[in-house]
């Protein structure tokens, strides 16, 4: 058996499932039906739920119940049992014919005694007993209608999504986003003024939201979970302010402490703030195919992390819009396909150019195997060739069925390379490119005044042009890359510019996306008023000021700017790239901005005494395995770059990447123009 791993992790947390669903109804909500698509897939479920018909049912508040022949239904659910969720809960079986209901949730009962506000002396005191729970199956039994009937509810730790072996991420937090200094003055309203917070290094348990404190709970939790089954004790690291407060809530996460005491071996969890450099996070640099695939095909409904392929080049019906529909879509996630997951591992750790190669080599490899009469051409590859070799699949259903899930990745591929975003990436990246040249020749107002001239109203547009939610990107890139500047009057007139133009451009649209909807508060364009646009557009612009500060605080990771010399030209230089570097760099020097979180008073003993005698401090490179938590996303090619470093640095460290979801440029300025940050919605 392998090492255990975030797969492992995964699998183990489902099994338990599996073991409960035998002839039942199964309610999934979004974020464990996500966990289930990447870990074994629904096909392991419906195998395990046996029986002819399918059994599974989206969980809200509209589910229809069970019928008189279905007595047996299992809810597996990402939440806290409280609230909606426990009224949705109650709604759909007193609609049905249950007699036996189990109930699964992946956060663990000590949080839900904290959601019910009950005094840590007395979670302590409580260890073994789970009131909460038992409370509930009570419930369940008098929904059902007989105190006689069986009823369930226990926790297993249903948290990750595995990617990869060294990629896994947290569908239940992907709306987990760091703060900004605008969040500040909110959080100031509910204070007295005497307890106002002066910036975001001031911000600790304590100020937040009872509801984002519990979401960081509920994250903790599982994290706790997968260190047990990873058998470490953690050490906890922090870089960024919301950073630090998940750091420190889990280093001093009280139901732990035997878990630590037995563990035998050690990791560091190295937490991150995604404000601290959103420029990778819109950027085009990453010469990925994946990113791109993700970037420019749909959302797979329901799905944070994946997309739909379409798959009409498999059957005999016109490939026009209205038939798109019938076929159901295809996806990334190939948990169940070994051939397939291996092409996709190799797609996350190639460049673009070698992944299109290395799709070809897998379809042509896969059509032999099947003698499919295949004509081979070397040479550059093309979405052309790539579908002809597709299309042979689909005259022999015996060949579709063996090879699955690499035609779903094959297709994923050709309908990236023939997007026509996918030829707009490239003009990305030469404005990136031209921009990091000019931001170290010029001022910002200089690099606002270039950027005027492409913020053009839809009628004058063409293909080539940028769309508003695109600007915003643009926009995003150049003030996270530039970081702190100069406040003139120059930059005055210069931002006042492109905020006029910006409005107008928001006004002239004929249709609102989602995200202008977001940004200025009005459902359709007829409500848009230029007054409205304007409000919304200075809004904006403080949060662009908010990004070009974020790293104002930190002493060591001021820039992401590498301003060019004679001999090379201006770039930029990832933080995750430099937070790695300094983990292991060989002269150990104590870490400035990757900060510690004492787990208790021996850590703080330790901490005072390294002051003035010779007591090593923690340092996150002590352990060999490094556990590096981006709170907010990450990119394919930043994951990639992490696991390539620490193999170069330090050969031996083992390093799992974990983060909140994968991102694409236009999640971006979605995340940060998001009203609940500071309330999420956990359903209760």
């Amino acid at each position: 058996m392998s090492a255990p791993g975030v797969l492992s992790f995964t699998q183990q947390g489902w099994e338990q499932v599996l073991a409960k669903v035998k002839r039942a109804l199964v309610y999934l909500d979004a974020a464990c039906a996500e966990s289930l698509h990447w870990g074994c897939g629904s096909t392991r479920l419906l195998e395990a739920v046996g029986g002819p018909t399918c059994h599974l049912r989206e969980f809200e508040p509209g589910a229809a119940g069970g019928g008189a022949n279905q007595p047996k239904a299992v809810f597996v659910l990402s939440c806290l049992l409280k609230g909606r969720t426990v009224e949705t809960l109650r709604d759909i079986i007193s609609r049905s014919h249950f007699q036996y209901c189990v109930v699964v949730t992946a956060v663990s009962h000590a949080v839900h005694l904290t959601a019910n506000h009950v005094p840590a002396a007395a979670v302590a005191e409580l260890e073994g007993q789970q009131p909460v729970f038992e409370q509930l199956e009570e419930k369940l039994c008098e929904w059902m209608g007989n105190m006689n009937y069986t009823a369930e509810v226990l926790n297993v730790p249903l948290l990750l999504s595995p990617v990869a072996p060294h990629l896994a991420l947290t569908p239940a937090f992907a709306s987990l986003f760091p703060l900004l200094p605008q969040d500040v003055h909110l959080l100031n309203s509910a204070r007295p003024e005497k307890r106002r917070l002066g910036s975001l290094s001031e911000v600790d348990a304590t100020a937040l939201t009872p509801e984002l404190l519990l979401q960081i709970r509920c994250l903790v939790s599982g994290l706790s979970s997968l260190c047990e089954h990873l058998g470490v004790r953690e050490e906890c690291f922090a870089v960024g302010s919301l950073s630090r407060i998940i750091a420190a809530d889990l280093a001093n996460y009280a139901p732990v402490k035997n878990r630590r005491k037995n563990a035998s071996g050690r990791a560091s969890v190295v937490f991150v703030d995604r404000t601290l450099d959103l420029t990778g996070a819109v950027g085009h640099h990453g010469d990925n195919l994946v990113e791109k695939i993700i970037s420019v095909l749909p959302q797979l409904p329901g799905h944070t992390n994946d997309v739909m392929v379409n798959m009409m080049e498999l059957t005999a019906l016109q490939t026009q819009e209205e038939n798109y529909n019938i076929v159901a879509p295809g996806c990334l996630a190939q948990s169940n396909d070994p051939a397939a997951r291996t092409l996709w591992e190799a797609l996350l750790n190639t460049k673009h150019k070698e992944a299109v190669m290395e799709v070809r080599r897998h379809l042509v490899e896969a059509a032999s195997r099947e003698n499919l009469p295949i004509k081979m051409s070397m040479g550059r590859v093309t979405p052309g060739q790539l579908t002809s070799y597709i299309q042979l699949f689909r005259n022999s259903f015996k060949a579709l069925m063996n090879h699955c899930g690499l035609l779903q990745l094959g297709l994923a591929t050709v309908q990236t390379l023939k997007h026509p975003q996918t030829a707009k990436w490239d003009n990305f990246l030469a404005f990136e490119r031209l921009l990091l040249q000019n931001i170290g020749e010029s001022t910002m107002p200089v690099v606002l005044n270039q950027l005027l001239p492409m913020i053009k109203p839809l009628n004058q547009r063409t293909k080539d042009d940028y769309s508003p939610e695109e600007l915003l990107i643009l926009l995003i890139y150049i003030y996270s890359v530039t970081g702190e500047f100069t406040v003139d009057k120059n930059l005055g007139e210069a931002e006042g510019k492109v905020k006029k133009a910006l409005a107008q451009v928001f006004c002239e649209e004929p249709e609102l996306s989602p995200l202008l909807q977001k940004i200025t508060g009005c459902d359709s364009s007829i409500n848009l008023t230029l007054h409205k646009s304007k409000i919304a557009v200075d809004e904006l612009f403080t949060s662009l000021r908010d990004i070009a500060g974020a790293r104002n605080l930190m002493k060591q990771f001021k820039s992401v700017y590498v301003p060019g010399n004679h001999t090379h030209q201006a770039s930029y230089k990832p933080l995750l790239k430099q937070i790695v570097e300094e983990i292991f760099n060989p002269e150990r020097p104590d870490p400035v901005d990757i900060e510690h979180m004492s787990s208790g008073l021996t850590d703080l003993l330790k901490t005072g005494f390294s002051m003035f005698m010779k007591v090593s401090r923690p340092h996150p490179s002590d352990h060999p395995l490094l556990i590096l938590f981006v709170v907010g996303g990450i990119t394919v090619s930043e994951a990639k770059m992490v696991k390539d470093l620490v193999l170069s640095l330090k050969p031996g460290t083992q390093v799992i990447v974990l983060s909140t979801r994968l991102l694409k440029p236009l999640n971006i300025p979605e995340l940060l123009f998001a009203t609940d940050r500071l309330h999420p919605d956990l359903g209760i």
